[in-house]
């Protein structure tokens, strides 16, 4: 037994194969999208036809493992492909719908109440429906994130996270959610209100839990052109800005206190915002990297993105059907894990200034991962962006801590909470004054657009610079950095 472990220790690396394994099963899934008749055993037959052409059993665990990835992948795609095709006999059609509000309805500019809804069932045609919906109408003056609603209406298809829209929808309130967890929110948002003047209550909202639907319009288009929406999007940043300061509040003391109460905010945060692509894989790669730094044991990088991108593809294969956010979010990522230590490697002669050489590569490798995509759904990008970036974001930690001390003040203390907000006041006007001048800036977001070919050669060369990098800084095996933003 020892001389078969040690046998297979030599001649297969477990995490390459683990590696290819993930990005297998996003593969298969991916396909199984488009290709719904694909046999699996048509899969596994050339797979062992090309394993007899060699005899390298590296080369044929390998393969082994990406051939089981695919299966997998197929396997599930197919399977959730049988629930999903429901929507094609709604689409076009008047239906009465029940759900659960996923977002609390906010007024749009036609004064249609419009909020998101999932577990969606359809008792006329005896459907139950997987995915989100987004839902704007008249009849319920409010609906929060949670209660159970009545939808009547006609059902189109969209392009995006969401698999469709009703529009002008009948909406009635069935049930109010009694979640204490929701109750809590719904009173911080409240107390966050009392103790912050608008747009910086909405903003600051959106730098703690995501909460962008409140934000006025004109500071939600100056937050695109200079590219800084990321920063009020329910993303990875937020989450390990809390986990950071909780593993150094208490890691001195204690790993396991310090490990049990990060843990214990991811999964209050997931709670409050709710289960966006981005949140799920942040929360993730909190997770496993939490584990890791317990445990005293590293995880390369292109392995925590595939496994991070193997679960929540798994778990929900809409993320990669349709999902741009989930695609930025990874890209992004890769950007942040992998070129950026790669340019820090090879290009950082010296430790003078670390943390901003730092600050500047993963700004840089994050807008780089992320604008061919960009270009190429959206049609713009922001010329300011980089820039700006690099002078909010270090800023935005603090701006957090100050508008969590402001909506707490405004709930607990509402009478004196505008002199405890006055940080928060000067830090988040500051920010969105910034925000607003270099928007006025002329051509800030300009519109640039690539067709498919063009993207996929961007991130051809990308990926054979990040290669090129690797050879050039031997011995580089950089792994998670418990100092490192994850967006």
């Amino acid at each position: 037994m020892k001389k078969l472990k040690h046998y297979f220790a030599m001649r297969f690396n477990w995490t390459t194969g683990l590696t290819c394994f993930c990005f297998a099963v996003v593969a298969g899934v991916y396909s199984a999208r488009f290709y719904r008749s694909i046999q699996l055993e048509i899969v596994l037959i050339l797979g062992l036809l090309s394993m007899l052409t060699t005899r390298r059993r590296q080369i044929i665990w390998t393969t082994l493992m990406i051939l089981f990835g695919l299966s997998l992948g197929l396997w599930r795609g197919g399977q959730f492909q049988q629930s999903f095709a429901g929507y094609e006999q709604i689409y076009g059609k008047k239906v009465i719908i029940t759900a659960q509000a996923k977002s609390d309805g906010v007024y749009d500019d036609k004064q249609q109440l419009e909020f998101d809804i999932g577990d969606i069932v359809v008792a006329e045609e005896d459907l139950s429906l997987p995915g989100k919906m987004t839902v704007s109408g008249f009849g319920a003056p409010a609906v929060t994130r949670g209660d159970i609603v009545q939808v009547e209406g006609k059902v189109y298809k969209t392009l995006g996270g969401k698999v469709g829209r009703v529009s002008f929808a009948q909406i009635e309130v069935l049930n109010h959610t009694n979640s204490i967890v929701e109750q809590v929110r719904q009173r911080f948002v409240a107390g966050m209100y009392n103790a912050l003047p608008e747009p910086a209550a909405s903003f600051g909202l959106g730098l703690l839990i995501g909460q962008r639907s409140t934000l006025p319009k004109d500071v939600d288009q100056d937050l695109r052109n200079v590219g800084l929406v990321h920063i009020v999007a329910v993303s990875g940043y937020n989450l390990t800005i809390l986990v950071l300061f909780s593993r150094r509040l208490l890691e001195k003391h204690s790993k396991y206190q310090a490990t049990l109460l990060s843990g214990l905010l991811i999964v209050g945060f997931l709670l409050i915002t709710g289960f966006s692509a981005s949140i799920v894989r942040a929360a993730i790669v909190s997770v496993l990297s939490l584990w890791a730094w317990y445990c005293g044991r590293n995880i390369k990088p292109l392995l925590l993105i595939g496994l991070a991108a193997t679960m929540t593809g798994l778990g929900s294969p809409l993320y990669i059907w349709f999902d741009i956010g989930w695609y930025l979010s990874f890209l992004a990522f890769f950007g942040i894990l992998v070129l950026s230590p790669l340019l820090i490697k090879r290009y950082s002669k010296s430790s003078k200034l670390l943390e901003y050489k730092q600050l500047v590569s993963d700004t840089f490798s994050a807008q780089v991962m992320t604008v061919p995509i960009i270009m190429f759904i959206f049609a713009k990008i922001s010329v300011v962006g980089f820039l700006v970036n690099l002078v909010v974001v270090p800023l935005v930690p603090f701006a957090m801590l100050f508008s969590f001390i402001a909506g707490l003040a405004g709930t607990i203390v509402p009478t004196v909470s505008g002199l405890l907000a006055l940080p928060a006041k000067i830090l988040l006007v500051a920010i969105l004054d910034l925000a607003q001048l270099f928007a006025q800036i002329p051509h800030a977001l300009t519109i640039a657009k690539i067709n498919i070919t063009g993207m996929i050669i961007c991130y051809a060369v990308v990926v054979a610079f990040c290669i090129i990098l690797h050879q050039k800084t031997k011995g580089l095996r950089d792994i998670i950095d418990e100092e490192k933003d994850l967006f």
